[in-house]
Parts: structure tokens; sequence; C-alpha cells
């Protein structure tokens, strides 16, 4: 809120579209626009899970950006590869400590782009649409290629289809070129590729015992390297890569490494065992936004998803409690707990206020409460000016909310007992 420069005001002002109304809008015109590659900057981690967390939470399809052959890509990760394999395309900014700057802002002044305030979406997007054109237009190879990955079934082609090729990753705002070849699929999801780096002492790796190998593989970094077949990867033909990008090592030396590991199943079968092996269980979902990841709606939770948008909030409130993923049925009562709360049977608005109520006064391991959020602002006044009270005006809200909402719990404890 600080930083986007947004009051408590307007985020509670009832005159303005909620946030269900928000995402239907929102959901409309990217339906309208598709299909579509969609592109965003130093989006993949941050953007695009918001947007399908946003999704999920308003029950809607979440994965809107990847699916109904609409493709999502990074131009931040466009920007990197130009610099990274057509030098000077870009002009790169550097940081006091002399290290490259990939901030949009930053990008877009030393190459003459003009932009609007920092963090205004329009400004940000104008930005991010002037250095792509300037990538496609000075470097039409590198253009070419990041539209090329942004469609998940051609990297699951080419991964699986070449012997070995170069995997860029990007770790602080600097690219890292590395030769691999693909073991298989990741068994726990599907849109993830394992690779294994080939400028390791493979011998040593290959004879290892089991114990021995699934603690090398689990070290960091990993000989192991993931691809993320749905996240527009930097993808390199090792016959196309530069002597930078192949560590001014020959072609013939990579492309024996990879064929070794390529043709035998038993070595990449035993590889990809001791891996999964070595990984850390997840812990099962705890709350309602971790199960974004459990499964899929299907069957007749797709119907009841479109019909839920489209009928009353009676027959909304019916069709909630019949839906099979549980993630769905705790968001659609929430969704009718804010937009038509009578509209719930009583059993179903309690369990709503009770557990929304324990969210922003428990302290767990996922959330923030309210008194840490308190917390957090009082942290941050005593470093920041404040000349438009952003944060005391939210602090002043968040003490005046938490006494009712302690208030609102100890009533609810009364009603249940």
């Amino acid at each position: 809120m600080f930083t986007n420069g947004l009051s408590i005001d307007q985020l509670v002002d009832r005159g303005l579209p909620s946030h269900y109304e928000m995402a239907v809008t929102l959901r409309r015109k990217l339906i309208e626009w598709s299909p579509s590659i969609f592109v965003g900057y130093n989006s993949m981690g941050f953007d695009e899970e918001m947007l399908r967390h946003t999704l999920f939470q308003t029950v809607h399809n979440a994965y809107l950006t990847n699916t109904n052959n609409n493709c999502r890509a990074d131009a931040m990760g466009l920007a990197l590869s130009a610099a990274a394999l057509s030098p000077g395309v870009l002009a790169v900014p550097l940081k006091p400590d002399g290290r490259p700057s990939f901030r949009l802002a930053d990008l877009a002044a030393a190459n003459q782009v003009l932009v609007g305030p920092s963090h205004h979406a329009l400004g940000e997007a104008e930005a991010t649409l002037a250095i792509s054109r300037l990538v496609k237009k000075a470097a039409p190879e590198v253009w070419q290629r990041f539209v090329r990955f942004s469609k998940k079934a051609t990297v699951v082609d080419f991964v699986e289809a070449e012997d070995g090729f170069v995997l860029t990753e990007f770790f602080g705002n600097e690219p890292y070129h590395q030769p691999v070849v693909i073991l298989g699929p990741d068994p726990e999801l599907a849109t993830r590729r394992l690779c294994i780096r080939l400028d390791i002492d493979l011998d040593a790796i290959f004879a290892m015992s089991d114990d021995e190998q699934q603690q090398a593989l689990s070290q960091k970094p990993s000989p192991i390297r993931v691809v993320k077949v749905n996240a527009a990867p930097t993808l390199t033909t090792l016959f196309d890569a530069s002597e930078v990008m192949l560590g001014n090592i020959g072609l013939d030396v990579w492309e024996e490494r990879a064929r070794r590991i390529k043709d035998d199943s038993q070595l990449r079968n035993r590889l990809l065992a001791n891996y999964r092996a070595s990984r850390k269980e997840f812990d099962p979902p705890e709350v309602a936004e971790q199960r974004i990841h459990v499964g899929l709606p299907a069957g007749a939770d797709e119907y009841r998803m479109s019909a839920f948008h489209t009928c009353s909030w009676s027959d909304a409130a019916r069709l909630v409690t019949e839906m099979d993923h549980d993630g769905l049925r705790t968001f659609g009562a929430r969704v009718i707990y804010c937009e038509a709360r009578s509209q719930l049977q009583r059993e179903v608005r309690l369990a709503v206020e009770r557990e929304l109520t324990d969210r922003l006064v428990v302290e767990t391991r996922y959330g923030f409460t309210i008194e840490q959020a308190i917390a957090s602002i009082d942290e941050q006044v005593g470093s920041t000016e404040d000349s438009a009270g952003i944060l005391s005006t939210y602090r002043s809200h968040l003490i005046e909310r938490r006494k009712k909402v302690l208030d609102y719990r100890t009533d609810l404890q009364r009603a249940s007992v």
C-alpha cells in the first residue's frame, strides 16, 4: 500500500467495485483477448501467482493464461536473454556496485523509453511493450525464441527431443548458462522436467551408492535443474550456443556427455529415483489458499463454477455445498459471504466467520494477523517518511478493526456454546 500510494480509505470505499466484481471484470477482459500470449515484466513469480490466486479465490479457472490455447511469458526473461545472447541490443544500466540492473524503470530510462510514475500499471505495461519491441526489431532470433517457448507443448517437445541443450537461468539479474540433458518428468508436478547438469563430475556421481547419490543430488546448487515447461524458460540448442554459454568447452564434449545419459534409461531412472528420495515431502495444505495446487476442478465442478457466476445468489449458495473441490467450497462461501451474506445457511455463515476471525487474530505458520501487521507498520514508520499519512491511517484502521474482530469473535464463541 505504501509503495503504491494506496490509502486505506480507497480500499474500503464501498463506492468502488468489490474484489469479486474486479475479478469478474478482469477475467472477462482476458477472455475477450484470448487466445493470446500474456506477457508481463518480472511477472512469472509474482503477477501470475497473484492472478491465479485471485481467479481461484473467486471460483474461476485459475490457469487462464496457459490453457485454452493461451500462452504466457515474462518480458524480463526476454530482456535478460537479449543481453546474454545478443549483447548491445539493449543498453543495460549498472547498479552502484557495478552489477547490471534489469529493474524495469532503470532499463526503460537507459533505452530512452518514457514511462509514467513507478508502480503505476499502465506506465509499466507501456514500458514493457516498448522494451519488447526494441528486442524484436534488433534481435529477431531472440524474440522468436521468446515467442516459441511461451507455448508449453513446444518446450516439452524441445526438452525431450534434444540430446542436450543450454538452460539459461537468472539469479540476481545475471544469466547463468548450464549445458543439461533431460532425465525425465517430475512425477509430482506434470509441468516440470528434471534435467542434470553436464558440467559436473558425472563419473563420480554414477559411481556413488544410492545414499551417497541422494546426498549429492540434494546439495545446493543441485546437479539437478528443473525446467518449468509452462513458464517460458530460456533454452538454446548446443550447436547454437556461443562459446561463453558452453564454458569454452568444445561442442563435441557436451554432446558426448549428453548422449551417454540420454541413451542409458537405467541410469536416468536411478538418478530420478534418488533425487525423489532426497527431496523433502511437502506438508499437506493447512489453509484453503494452498489447495490451488491440490488437483484441478473437474467433472461437475466445471459446470458448477460456470453456473456460480450467472445464477442467483441463493442458487449459488446451493451450488457451493455441492462442489467436490474443498478449496472451491471454501472460497465460494466466502464470495457469497461478502456479496450476499443473507443467502448463506446459518451454519455455513458461522463457519466462514469463525475461520476468518481466527485468521485475523491467531498466529500460525500461514497468514498474517492484525497484530503482526501493526508491528510491521511500527517497524517501518521509524525508517520511512510517511508524509501522506498512509501508514499512520492504516495503523489506526487496524487498531479499530482488531477491537471489532475480538469482540465479534467473543460473540461467536458464546453463540456456539
